[in-house]
């Protein structure tokens, strides 16, 4: 099989919607609280909040609600709500065979999400698996600038498993995440739902970087062609 990428130095991987099967409980959470404030979120408005930090979120969502509220307001009433919620994630299929693999192989692995650091314990803690991950950014990273759609995450997970970035190749599940990884040089699989394909306005929809999965057994696959080719 022909490609334009190299076998990755190291898998940057996103954690919700990619190995936690969590974004319909986020999108649930953020539903539940803009009500509280009398606004009602429509599936589009909600996919446009998948993948980027708490605070993002909120400052998005404050735009929306019709009288003044501060980020801050609706994040008091979001976070009881959001615990309830993700205490039921559980693990995308194909996940922790993936991870598990690339430990095996001595892959290294950076997990790269938006979630802060109270909603990663409660969201892994029955997942004992990701304690494979060598490096971890957070939403709350205080070294990060910006979340995601800006490359500030990546950029920081490869930086610290001090490997270029256009050397790595990363594992999404949102346009902001997708957005991110793009901009900070990583090859990029989009695992996509068929409710969640890149929109043909997109810049990136052709991107030479990019490829759409359906599910993370496709990158096991490519794994093992790469296997078979004795490239690892």
């Amino acid at each position: 099989m022909k490609r334009n990428w190299n076998f990755p130095k190291a898998f940057l991987f996103d954690l919700d919607g990619v190995l936690i099967d969590s974004e319909p409980l986020h999108g649930q959470a953020w539903k539940e609280t803009a009500a509280l404030f009398d606004l009602n979120l429509t599936l589009e408005q909600l996919k446009l909040l998948r993948g980027k930090r708490r605070i993002d979120c909120a400052n998005e969502l404050v735009k929306l609600i019709p009288k003044t509220v501060e980020a801050k307001d609706l994040l008091d009433r979001h976070r009881p709500i959001s615990r309830q919620l993700i205490l039921r994630a559980q693990a995308m299929q194909g996940a922790e065979s993936l991870v598990e693999r690339c430990h095996k192989n001595n892959i290294p692995m950076a997990l790269v999400t938006s979630s802060s650091a109270e909603s990663f314990q409660i969201k892994t803690t029955q997942h004992k698996w990701m304690n494979l991950f060598s490096v971890i950014v957070l939403g709350d990273e205080k070294l990060l600038a910006k979340g995601k759609p800006a490359p500030d995450p990546y950029l920081l997970a490869a930086k610290k498993l001090n490997i270029a970035p256009q050397e790595c190749w990363a594992v999404e599940d949102s346009i902001a995440g997708v957005s991110s990884a793009l901009e900070a040089g990583c090859f990029v699989f989009f695992l996509k739902e068929n409710h969640n394909k890149i929109p043909k306005k997109e810049v990136f929809d052709q991107h030479k970087n990019l490829k759409q999965i359906n599910h993370l057994k496709e990158i096991e696959k490519i794994l093992n062609e790469y296997r078979i080719n004795k490239a690892y």
